[in-house]
């Protein structure tokens, strides 16, 4: 199964999946209250979400699945993001065009919608589309976490790649996949077949970005960027640095493009976050590929599980 499940291992920890979880609810206020509401608990395809309010900022609430944090949206400033990952997928959102200018995005696997809110807050008049598995999750945050009814966002409850077949050639200006079953990105979303696929959806000089997760020896994201690097001339990887020495499973942003990605400005932003990243391309990024191999579907794993303890 393939959606939004956005675990950010680093960031928020791995979604534990739980079929057997049943529904329930807490008292609550009004969607979106803020610092006094209650959560909002209910059973989803991916497991028991939790709708639970930020306590220091009004209307701003965490979407868990079974206790483990996926997405932030704070409705009355859909421009703040506060996990890391999220963060530079915004900051490769605000470079790809000069500001404001309208943007066609794909966004495979929704969540909460975050970064759909944030493109549209920042880029009026941008046309989405979120493709994601799990309808029950979708039908949640549209009821409690609902979208500006002026934004142009569509949501379509599909498979990722069966999503993205569907879509026209030369549409999109960004896709962004952020998917996980459980703690793990699907096979079938890890290979050359699947990423030549995005770039008949991008327009020329579109960009694609991917939330990875990856821990030592880090053969999986490894992979990841020399499958990208077989359709995709222009990459980088955002990361933090513990996680790019292999000391820890956890995040890792990779970005790509068929023209020139801005790297100068993506280093600064990503050194500059509240949590500091470390932005690797060209020789250094083919040096950390070490000669890994592409994949392909006939041989596409998911990625990996998370350690035990890697989120405590």
């Amino acid at each position: 199964m393939s959606g939004g499940r956005r675990p950010a291992p680093g960031d928020n920890g791995p979604v534990a999946r739980n079929p057997a979880a049943k529904s329930r609810r807490r008292g609550r206020g009004a969607p979106g209250a803020g610092p006094g509401s209650e959560s909002v608990t209910e059973a989803v395809g991916g497991g028991l979400a939790e709708l639970a309010p930020d306590r220091e900022s009004a209307r701003a609430w965490t979407l868990l699945i079974d206790g483990a944090p996926q997405s932030h949206v704070d409705l009355d400033d859909p421009t703040r993001l506060s996990f890391s990952y999220q963060r530079r997928l915004g900051h490769f959102a605000d470079l790809l065009a000069p500001a404001g200018r309208p943007l066609h995005v794909v966004h495979l696997g929704g969540g909460a919608f975050t970064l759909a809110r944030y493109v549209a807050a920042t880029r009026p008049r941008s046309t989405q589309q979120i493709v994601e598995l799990d309808a029950p999750l979708v039908q949640l945050v549209r009821r409690e976490l609902p979208l500006d009814p002026g934004a142009r966002v569509r949501v379509r409850s599909a498979d990722a790649r069966a999503g993205l077949a569907k879509m026209p050639d030369d549409w999109a200006d960004l896709v962004i996949t952020d998917v996980f079953d459980g703690a793990r990105t699907p096979a079938h979303l890890t290979s050359t077949e699947f990423l030549a696929d995005v770039r008949r959806v991008l327009t020329p000089g579109g960009g694609y970005a991917a939330n990875l997760a990856d821990g030592p020896p880090l053969a999986h994201l490894r992979s990841q960027i020399a499958t990208a690097a077989t359709v995709f001339p222009e990459l980088a990887l955002a990361a933090d640095p513990a996680v790019l020495r292999g000391r820890r499973f956890g995040n890792a942003v990779l970005l790509a493009s068929d023209r020139e990605l801005p790297v100068a400005e993506l280093t600064r932003r990503v050194a500059s976050d509240p949590h500091p990243g470390r932005l690797e391309h060209g020789r250094s990024l083919r040096d950390f590929t070490g000669g890994a191999a592409p994949v392909t579907d006939a041989g596409a794993k998911p990625s990996p599980l998370p350690p035990a303890g890697s989120f405590d």
